[in-house]
Order: C-alpha cells, then sequence, then structure tokens
C-alpha cells in the first residue's frame, strides 16, 4: 500500500480512503465523477465500470483497466505522462481512480492545443490541419512545439491511443503536462486517433528510445503480470511489437486512417 510523502505511516487515500462525490463531468462519454478522498483529501476522478458506454471495438467493462495499464507503461518509461491511476472499488463499485490535476484557470494564451485563423498561428505551433469554423471561417488546430506535448504524442503511439483530444493534454500547476483519458487505448489492431500529429514523420529522439529499450525488456517480465491483470495477452504482445516497430524505424508515424482525429477534437 502507496503512502503519503508527508506521513509515511498513513495510507494513501488514493488507494485507500472512502470516496465522496462532489460532482460530474457532464461532457465526458462515459460516467466520470470528481470526488473527495477522505473527509477533507485529494480531490479525484472516479469512473466506475459500470458507467462505461459499451463500444464495437472494445470490450465491455474493460475501459477502466486500460486506463490503468496506460499509466502502467507511462511509469515503466520513466515519463510520469500520465497521472497516478489505480484500479479500486468507489461508491458505484469497482473502477479507475485518478488523482486530480490542478489547472489554471486564467486564459494567458493559446492552450497546448487550440483553433486559431489560418494566418495567426502562434509562434512556437505546429499546425495539424485547417477546416472551417461554425461561421465559415477557415481556422487551423495547432499544437505547442513543446518537447513534453512530444512525449506524450510517442507514449500514444505505444499505446496505440484512440481519442488523444485537445482537452485530455492538460499543463499542471507544476509546471508538467499530464495526459488523461485513456479508456480506449492498447487495442492489438491500429486505433491512433490524435490531435498531435505535428511531428508525423520526425525522428523519434534518442532519449526516448533509450525508455523504450527498458520498456520492451521489462514487458516479459513483472511489468507483463501485471498489464496480464488488466488486457489481454494479444494486447500486450501488440504494445511489445509497437514498442520494437520503434525501435527499429525511430520516426514518428503518419496518419494512415480516414479518420486519424478524433471526434470532436476537444
Amino acid at each position: 500500500m502507496a503512502t503519503p510523502a508527508g506521513n509515511p505511516s498513513a495510507p494513501d487515500p488514493l488507494y485507500a480512503a472512502e470516496l465522496t462525490v462532489i460532482g460530474q463531468v457532464t461532457t465526458a462519454s462515459n460516467v466520470t465523477l470528481v470526488c473527495e478522498a477522505g473527509p477533507g483529501g485529494p480531490r479525484v476522478v472516479y469512473k466506475p465500470e459500470r458507467g462505461e458506454r459499451p463500444l464495437w471495438d472494445f470490450p465491455d467493462g474493460t475501459l477502466a483497466g486500460r486506463e490503468v495499464a496506460s499509466y502502467l507503461v507511462s511509469q515503466a518509461l520513466g515519463w510520469g505522462v500520465i497521472p497516478e491511476t489505480v484500479l479500486r472499488e468507489g461508491p458505484f463499485g469497482l473502477g479507475m481512480v485518478q488523482r486530480w490535476i490542478d489547472t489554471s484557470d486564467e486564459e494567458t494564451g493559446p492552450g497546448l492545443v487550440d483553433l486559431c485563423p489560418v494566418t495567426e498561428v502562434p509562434e512556437g505551433y505546429r499546425e495539424v490541419l485547417r477546416a472551417l469554423d461554425p461561421g465559415g471561417h477557415p481556422v487551423s488546430l495547432v499544437h505547442a512545439d513543446d518537447e513534453r506535448l512530444r512525449r506524450m504524442a510517442v507514449l500514444d503511439v505505444l499505446i496505440n491511443n484512440a481519442d488523444r483530444k485537445g482537452g485530455h493534454a492538460l499543463a499542471g500547476l507544476d509546471g508538467r503536462v499530464y495526459g488523461v483519458d485513456h479508456g480506449i487505448c492498447l487495442h492489438t489492431e491500429p486505433k491512433l486517433r490524435t490531435v498531435l500529429w505535428g511531428w508525423a514523420g520526425e525522428p523519434v529522439a534518442d532519449e526516448l528510445l533509450t525508455d523504450i529499450t527498458v520498456l520492451v525488456k521489462a514487458l516479459p517480465g513483472e511489468l507483463g503480470e501485471r498489464l496480464a491483470e488488466l488486457i489481454t495477452d494479444a494486447e500486450i504482445e501488440a504494445l511489445e511489437a509497437r514498442g520494437r516497430e520503434l525501435l527499429d524505424n525511430p520516426v514518428m508515424p503518419m496518419p494512415l486512417s480516414q479518420r486519424p482525429i478524433p471526434w470532436p477534437a476537444f
């Protein structure tokens, strides 16, 4: 059982505390609840399995496990892209529980992923595509040319993320960039849909390849055993294959499907 850094003898509320629902994210496709972990405790996100919307290409009741599996992959890489995520009981049964990430409410410029007029792409941003807004004006979908976001894009390739929306990339108050919502990841078939295509066709940095090598070597051991409690053996094998493919051809993939970007994009 994990313990909080400030009190080594106390169990970590993420794992052990009773969850009290204090709100709901109504824009989410699946039931997503904001909870307090223990009286006066930290805020967490709780997604019960019973609130998952059935998907034709993902088995029922597996999205929470995929969230935890994606977190374990991020940790094995040493990247810390995904907030700490566990599978545990809550007020509506077994579900995913994830640490809440505090972000700024103040708009001080374009977000990590944003829309802008096609003639006003901000400096330090990469254009992904052009489209028309509801008023018929041409706009560009852009994302920051940020190494923290680039690492997230590589993680998405590895976990085969089918739903990297702009709102799933969070700039934490701690200066880190976090990715959330990984319920439809780790499929055996190619499913990559993301707004982070700005680095397509470019080399993967050597330091990231070193971390991917560590991940691939860890999969036959304890990491693979932990993942086997959450996803299938075939999905673990597909994860390893994607890692080896990046090591053999260390270039960010190009969009191949007819739907390379999730809808809606935010």
